[in-house]
């Protein structure tokens, strides 16, 4: 059978509650007895009786387990401190932030036209003042984007109307080559040197297609 939960509560009778003191505090000492030969651990327990009368038991030293134990709550303390210190000025720059960026929410929302109510004349002027600075600063800069575009694209032009002029050449001379031969050949032979030895056969040979770049579309023989 499952016992129930006991409620911890003082034992009002003076005999009972002397016995089950003295119960309890030998299986506390007992388990600390225990505890610090299984465990290697190092104990100190200190017990007062409700008369005043004490109990103690260490593992090794009292004295030096309750200098132990001082010197780490000290240490423990230090550090709270120092984290304490620590925390004191990220806390101050977190709040000091946060105050800026409420001012620049303010300020931004001035600037679109909202929460106007509250600004004097004097802060009014202000704000048309800043918009048309920011709106000259711009304007300046969308025609400097501009100017920079134009003059890529006029150069693109340029570009394309050399490819023009050089494909407009071609089909002209391909052109005059179907129609006239002989034309084309002396067209040719003014372009290429008597003395070059690499063309000696132009004379009786005409390849249709622009000679600068000696594509051979069609072989014309006289």
């Amino acid at each position: 059978m499952v016992r129930g939960k006991t409620e911890v509560r003082r034992i009002e009778n003076a005999t009972s509650r002397q016995v089950t003191f003295s119960k309890r505090r030998n299986g506390l000492l007992k388990k600390a007895f225990e505890l610090s030969v299984l465990c290697d651990a190092e104990i100190g327990l200190i017990i007062f009786s409700s008369s005043g009368k004490l109990y103690e038991f260490s593992s090794s030293s009292m004295s030096n387990t309750i200098e132990r134990y001082k010197k780490h709550v000290k240490d423990v303390i230090e550090n709270s401190r120092s984290t304490e210190q620590n925390i004191q000025p990220s806390k101050k720059d977190a709040e000091d932030m946060a105050r800026k960026i409420e001012l620049l929410n303010v300020s931004s929302r001035k600037l679109m036209g909202e929460s106007l109510e509250s600004c004097s004349v004097e802060e009014l002027h202000e704000l048309e003042s800043q918009l048309e600075q920011g709106l000259t600063r711009v304007k300046r800069r969308k025609n400097h984007v501009l100017k920079e575009q134009i003059t890529q694209l006029k150069e693109r032009e340029r570009e394309l109307q050399q490819e023009h002029d050089l494909l407009q050449k071609q089909a002209d001379f391909l052109a005059l080559s179907l129609r006239k031969p002989e034309v084309a050949v002396e067209a040719l032979q003014e372009v290429v040197p008597e003395g070059d030895n690499q063309h000696k056969d132009v004379e009786t040979e005409l390849y249709i297609g622009w000679p600068a770049r000696g594509s051979t579309q069609q072989l014309l023989k006289r």
